[in-house]
């Protein structure tokens, strides 16, 4: 064997010849039992196997530690640390009567600063590691994509190749050119072989999602919550209800643009991120108060009504004053909401937003603005509204300027906004009270369709009160 190795340039000293010759050994032995390798001549062991796995170290300057992917039996992993002790490699082997064999090759060998992971590596996989080298495993962004969570910025990605895989770097390039560049790209041949090789390197631009995360937890409260009887978690859960919202004046944002948009336009307000997967970090600019909930698979879809799979938001809501109808509307158009179907609400202060209309009064029959269906529902709208909260929609004062919509009502075009007034759309189902439909107004549509939708109606009126509004400014 040592022949064979000094004839490769690959000089050992005797108790690395020995170490060799016991892994040797015990490969020879358990072959038959774990179908190791497919190798069996002694010569070709020696070449195929050790020498293959050593050359890259005479060709690059191996980083340390080293993460060896897919090691199977060991390689290139142990030949590279036996021949150079003073590299960390990690050994990375999913199957679990192969890992018992690295273990005890460990173990006889005598060797030190060498472990084995006994599991596959996947992006959660957040050890940080200088170097990844793999021996032909799989196609090279598929490696790329793997050790997202565990190498480090400027770190190395080693591929031990065969000549012929100019379209996996072309694909590799492709999908990774921001977080990869290719370093070396260095075809060789395995001495006294006929065997080609050819070692491709990718050294990482980005840093790695392990250094970013523990950044994160640095800056971030942090809470992993698996039980249903954790108080966070119930506190949470009720913001799914609106008595839980108005008591912890606090609501739940879902989906990914209007969560980003809450965090840009409103970053004092959110101190909740809350997430099912510890691989959804809160952007590196989110303010630093804002606590991360990482909740169990379970809970999480509990909390997330609308199957976003998406982090939720948790933002504080500002209080809402009483409105005295003794003061009236302020100047302009006024929206009193009395809908009890919060995805309505949100749907008309969307419209209200959208009209330029800011003055919203929610009536007591209202469900309330914040509440998660209202929140998708308005688009994002109701954090952009200072709302007041007013009385039932029975004991509204009748002296008031009110447009109030009903579909019995007169034709709308017949209507002459005034400068203040105030719109009142009718209760889903029972509309407006009855003495109030005597002089309310309608929307003209075909007599196929009994009604618009109470929200849909309300919008069109806002159309029109704007187009007044220009008469007047012109």
């Amino acid at each position: 064997m040592g022949a064979l190795l000094i004839r490769s340039d690959i000089n050992l000293s005797g108790a690395q010849l020995d170490q060799f010759w016991l892994y040797h050994t015990m490969l020879r032995n358990y072959n038959t039992q774990l179908n190791l390798t497919r190798v069996h001549n002694f010569k070709n062991m020696v070449l195929k196997l050790y020498v293959d796995s050593i050359l890259p170290a005479n060709l690059l300057n191996l980083p340390s530690p080293l993460l060896d992917l897919g090691t199977g039996p060991g390689m290139p992993g142990i030949p590279l640390k036996i021949a150079f002790p003073h590299l960390k490699i990690i050994l990375s082997e999913s199957r679990q009567n192969r890992v018992a064999f690295l273990e005890t090759v460990i173990t006889e060998l005598g060797l030190k600063g060498i472990s084995v992971k006994g599991r596959a590596i996947t992006p959660a996989f957040q050890e940080p590691v200088s170097g990844v080298i793999t021996r032909a495993v799989e196609r090279m962004e598929k490696t790329l994509e793997r050790i997202n969570g565990c190498l480090e910025e400027k770190g190395l990605a080693i591929f031990m190749k065969g000549p012929n895989c100019d379209e996996e770097i072309r694909a590799a390039e492709g999908r990774f050119s921001s977080e990869y560049e290719l370093v070396r790209d260095q075809s060789y041949q395995i001495p006294h072989t006929p065997h080609k090789r050819r070692l491709v390197v990718f050294q990482r631009r980005s840093r790695s999602f392990g250094s970013i995360k523990a950044e994160t937890l640095g800056k971030h409260p942090f809470h992993h919550i698996e039980s249903e009887q954790n108080t966070i978690y119930k506190a949470l859960k009720k913001l799914l209800t609106a008595r839980g919202i108005k008591k912890q004046r606090a609501a739940l944002v879902s989906g990914e643009k209007l969560v980003n948009e809450a965090l840009r336009y409103f970053p004092e307000q959110c101190n909740g991120w809350i997430t099912a997967s510890d691989q959804q970090l809160p952007p590196g600019d989110a303010p630093s108060h804002l606590s991360w909930y990482r909740l169990g698979t379970s809970l999480f879809k509990t909390l997330d009504l609308f199957n976003t799979n998406t982090p939720l938001l948790r933002i504080q809501t500002k209080p809402v004053p009483d409105w005295d109808p003794r003061e009236g509307f302020p100047a302009g158009l006024t929206v009193l909401i009395p809908f009890q179907d919060p995805e309505n609400v949100g749907a008309v202060i969307r419209s209200a937003v959208a009209f330029g209309i800011r003055s919203v009064i929610l009536l007591e029959e209202c469900a309330h603005p914040f509440h998660p269906k209202a929140v998708r529902a308005s688009g994002g709208a109701v954090f952009h509204v200072s709302f007041l909260q007013g009385p039932s929609i029975r004991t509204l004062p009748r002296d008031l300027p009110i447009l109030a919509l009903s579909p019995e009502g007169k034709d709308i075009s017949q209507y002459r906004f005034p400068r203040t007034c105030a719109i009142l759309p009718g209760l889903e189902g029972t509309g407006l009270p009855d003495d109030m439909r005597k002089t309310a107004f309608s929307i003209p549509i075909q007599k196929e369709v009994e009604s618009l939708n109470a929200a849909a109606a309300t919008s069109i009126v806002f159309y029109l009160w704007s187009q007044a509004e220009k008469k007047w400014g012109d």
